[in-house]
């Protein structure tokens, strides 16, 4: 049958008979086709490929040899050969490509001589396709460098477009490493941002942005901020351009500047040109003189645009800038409250979105002669709208108590004519109140008429207004603060009449029984004096026994906290999609619940002080995480630094401070301090590259040790990381793999869920100086040790434990006294004790200040020397807060 079939076909190769070459790749395709049909079908093709001059046939063909390859693996070396021998072109060379791919020991011949020959000889489209396709038909990576380079000059426009576009792909490799290189390539898009074609003009602000900031990247800290200005001042150049695409293109290319001089930033909110007076390297002081006037009201053009999308483009570059300056942000916001009432709904929530990430950032300074273009979203009649204004709200901080009436005032104005709003508006209440505590109290106090019974005892609950006022009320924690007013208890009473439209509200803050939890413990708690209560009464249920109600509340704190852990395994989904800001928002609300069931608590766990732990280790992998991944977060020079360091000494902590795990939750830290590792390793400007490497292996080390023993498995993330070590010869004094190395390997990270961790126990410190404060300090001589009385507690510290108190007049001045806890009297669980501690150092001062706590050494990490002599050996987890000692002179 099958060669009747290929009888049928055999003369039709030489054509475009479509039907012909569909039956022949059935065959092709057909596992069950012999060997002897296959070998007639590669002859015939091969000598259709050598007679055809027919473009559509010759790219049939090329592709019915493909799949020959990819169905006989054994035949791709003849086949490969045989298009090899052919005169190549561009189906040709990708077919080859394609072959090499199925078979790793072939390879494409003088691929990058033959591209460069091919690009040359060939017409204006053919060099089109071939500067596309460069990267896939694996040429080399600074032979597509010269050739992008070469046709940037082209006569077409299109090509000089594409050469462009080339060459700011080839940034994600950042592989050039001479600074001349990349100074050329900026200097290529620089030239062409005058171009004659529009679209030759847009790709070259794309190539000064991006080549922009690898020149920033590649030259000395000190030069960093001044190639940021000039690269910053080359791209306002461009807001201005004729073409609209153009501009849009500017201005989201001015979005990607991390830093730039405050008063260049105020130049682009004032169409005056302003001195900018600065001391340039002499390099680029002549370039920065002549562009310093290019910012002149640059983003005032941009948002009073004739075309809404350019508005849009320059709203979002303020988004990214605005965090760079409080007074930039402070001017910037006239503009952006004028944009409220812009003719697009486009640019209107550009513009709330701006605000948005201003109040998140904590920039936004909101004026009385804001607030009437911004209580005025809030009864807009787009839903849209009025919900974009209002998740603006929820981070805002007003400076006066007269601003947050007006807002509360409007929020209620916008439940009162739109009803359906009503748990989007509890949702902001709830965050408003939470950050506005004493102006919460404040309110509530005058709404006391509205929330109270009438005279005869019926409540006015299903009134959405009082509503509102008791989201409010609960909205701030139950304290007792130095004025004396709180929120009375029985208003959390009231709201559990609401508990359903309550919850509802805040279903993406906490679930409804955290809510319950916590409402029910406020209500039960004692009132302090400021408004007065008649009636108390308490919540818990009649005929309950406390032994059963305990073991209720164990139950559901397991299901509260398994919940908690289930949502932040989910957010590692986010993180992977880049969603860095819902990934971000939703820890954000963790963190609420988990604050809510920490309430609702008579004791602090140590599960809970883990989780707190967890979800901000989360918090800062999910950040670093959206820089060095997926570039959706900027930080200045140096913050990533911070992060990194800040995201160690986290899990230090985690590591330390916490003991009872699992052999598996115990294997879950540890691969996060292996992230932790790689995602420092995968920055090549970051600095401690040695060290991290050790912390690496180190942490590989135990891992393994654990999976050895068998009470772990290996995840596929350990396995490669593992692996890659292996192959790169990778040792604590070898050779050092290149960073985009340890970049393939974060991509198979992945948090894991963990358990209840009911066993884990929290190691912490409680310490006092009792008699002594700043009206009554502890006498000293100048030049003769001093005694300080403190009193110590500890928790679940154990005896093997070393501990050190450390007493620092300044970071110059510090002294360490070693703690034996053998001499301690308690158990492992609670141990107290009243210790002097003599402080040797006294300064010839009147008076002075000692700041003092309780460090637990690092064990698991490996000894070093330290600067104070006779202190720890290791580096320190401190387990109490700093507690300051005031000293006067006798």
């Amino acid at each position: 049958m099958e060669h009747h079939v290929w009888r049928s076909c055999e003369g039709s190769l030489d054509n475009t008979n479509t039907q012909s070459l569909t039956s022949v790749r059935s065959l092709i395709v057909n596992p069950h086709t012999s060997n002897s049909t296959i070998s007639l079908i590669l002859e015939a093709l091969t000598r259709s490929l050598n007679l055809t001059t027919h473009s559509l046939t010759r790219q049939r063909t090329l592709k019915l040899l493909t799949d020959v390859a990819s169905r006989r693996p054994y035949l791709s070396s003849l086949i490969f050969q045989s298009i090899h021998s052919i005169t190549l072109d561009f189906e040709s060379l990708a077919a080859l490509c394609s072959i090499s791919e199925l078979n790793k020991n072939l390879k494409v011949e003088l691929v990058d001589r033959l591209f460069i020959s091919m690009c040359f000889d060939a017409p204006a489209c053919e060099r089109l396709r071939l500067l596309r396709n460069g990267e896939r038909l694996g040429v080399g990576v600074h032979v597509l460098l010269t050739v992008f380079l070469g046709f940037s000059k082209d006569p077409y426009p299109y090509v000089r477009k594409e050469a462009l576009n080339g060459l700011v792909s080839l940034c994600k490799y950042g592989v050039f490493e001479d600074k001349s290189v990349i100074e050329g390539c900026y200097r290529r898009g620089v030239e062409l941002l005058k171009d004659a074609d529009d679209c030759v003009r847009s790709a070259a602000v794309n190539l000064v942005s991006e080549w922009g900031l690898m020149l920033i990247a590649a030259n000395q800290e000190e030069d960093k901020t001044d190639w940021f200005d000039t690269v910053f001042l080359q791209l306002c150049s461009m807001v201005r351009d004729m073409s609209m695409g153009v501009r849009v293109g500017a201005f989201s290319a001015l979005g990607k500047i991390q830093i730039v001089s405050e008063d260049i930033l105020l130049q682009t909110l004032s169409k005056k040109v302003l001195p900018i007076i600065k001391e340039k390297k002499s390099q680029i002081a002549e370039r920065f003189q002549s562009l310093a006037a290019s910012a002149a009201g640059a983003f005032m053009h941009g948002l009073e645009d004739e075309f809404y999308e350019v508005r849009k483009s320059a709203c979002y570059s303020l988004r990214k800038l605005v965090i760079l300056s409080a007074e930039f942000a402070g001017r910037a916001l006239n503009l952006l409250i004028d944009l409220l009432n812009d003719s697009s709904l486009v640019v209107r929530l550009e513009a709330l979105g701006t605000l948005h990430h201003m109040a998140a950032s904590d920039c936004l300074n909101v004026q009385e002669m804001h607030m009437h273009m911004f209580l005025g979203t809030l009864i807009d009649n787009n839903d849209i709208i009025r919900t974009a204004a209002r998740k603006v709200y929820k981070y805002v901080k007003l400076p006066s108590m007269e601003l947050f009436r007006l807002s509360i005032d409007g929020l209620l104005g916008n439940l009162d004519i739109y009803p359906q709003d009503e748990a989007d508006v509890f949702s902001v209440l709830f965050y408003m109140g939470r950050s506005h505590k004493d102006f919460t109290t404040s309110i509530i106090k005058e709404a006391y008429q509205e929330i109270e019974p009438v005279s005869n005892g019926n409540m006015s609950l299903d009134s959405a207004r009082v509503a509102a006022f008791l989201v409010l009320a609960i909205s701030a924690p139950f304290s007792h603060d130095q004025n004396g007013q709180s929120i009375p208890p029985r208003y959390f009473s009231y709201a559990v009449t609401l508990l359903g439209r309550i919850s509802f509200a805040l279903r993406d803050i906490l679930d409804q029984s955290t809510l319950l939890a916590y409402i029910s413990r406020c209500s039960r708690a004692p009132i302090s004096s400021g408004m007065e209560v008649e009636g108390e009464e308490s919540s818990l249920p009649v005929g309950t026994s406390n032994i059963e109600c305990q073991l209720k509340e164990h139950d559901q704190f397991r299901k509260f906290m398994d919940l908690i852990f289930a949502k932040v395994k989910d957010v590692w989904v986010l993180v992977h999609s880049s969603c860095i800001s819902a990934a971000l928002k939703t820890l954000r609300a963790c963190k609420e619940e988990l604050t809510m069931l920490s309430l609702a608590l008579a004791e602090p766990t140590g599960v809970v002080a883990f989780m707190s732990q967890y979800l901000k280790v989360t918090k800062l992998l999910a950040k670093i995480w959206g820089n060095i991944v997926w570039k959706v977060q900027s930080y200045e020079i140096g913050e990533l630094e911070i992060l990194l360091s800040k995201l160690e000494r986290r899990l230090r902590e985690m590591r330390s401070r916490f003991i009872g795990f699992s052999k598996e939750e115990e294997s879950y830290v540890l691969e996060l301090i292996l992230v932790a590792c790689i995602l420092r390793l995968s920055k090549a400007e970051i600095c401690c590259y040695h060290t991290t490497l050790k912390r690496l292996s180190a942490t590989i080390s135990l891992i393994e040790f654990l999976h050895e023993e068998g009470s772990i498995e290996l995840s596929n993330f350990v396995v490669e990381v593992k692996k890659t070590l292996h192959e790169s010869g990778i040792s604590i004094g070898g050779t050092l793999c290149s960073p985009f190395g340890f970049m393939k390997l974060i991509d198979h990270f992945s948090i894991k869920q963990f358990s209840s961790c009911t066993g884990v126990r929290h190691l912490y410190a409680a310490m006092n100086v009792p008699n002594i404060d700043s009206e009554n300090p502890l006498p000293f001589v100048p030049g003769l040790p001093v005694a300080i009385p403190l009193t110590i507690t500890l928790h679940n510290v154990l005896s093997e434990t070393r501990l050190w108190l450390r007493l620092a007049m300044s970071e110059e001045s510090i002294q360490f006294l070693f703690l034996d806890l053998n001499i301690l009297g308690g158990s492992d669980e609670v141990k107290k004790c009243t210790f002097v501690a003599p402080f040797y150092r006294t300064p010839k001062t009147g008076s002075f200040t000692l700041r003092v706590c309780i460090g637990m050494e690092c064990m698991f990490e490996d000894v070093h020397s330290v600067k104070n002599f006779g202190g720890p050996k290791r580096r320190l987890v401190y387990l109490c807060p700093e507690k300051e000692v005031y000293l006067s002179m006798v």
